[in-house]
């Protein structure tokens, strides 16, 4: 994976995209000597929205398992259990 400076990214800013585009490079952009972005192919961004939908949905279902448990209910039915 390559690395580079941010002011290298922003003076090369068209050839670090093409190569993720057209090469599928990643390309890591320091600041400072610390990692603060990237650059990566579309199909990278798009693979890492379908994990954190997965690992959103997994744990939404096991909140309404445990809710399920332990006697979750409506939000409307509580306010009217609320309600004078």
């Amino acid at each position: 994976m390559r690395r580079i400076a941010a002011a290298a990214a922003r003076k090369d800013l068209a050839d670090t995209v093409n190569r993720a585009a057209f090469a599928g490079s990643r390309v890591v952009i320091t600041r400072h000597g610390k990692d603060v972005a990237a650059v990566v192919p579309i199909a990278d961004l798009d693979l890492l929205r379908r994990i954190e939908d997965f690992v959103d949905d997994k744990a939404a279902r096991r909140a309404l398992r445990q809710g399920r448990k332990t006697g979750m209910m409506p939000l409307a039915k509580f306010k009217a259990l609320l309600a004078p």
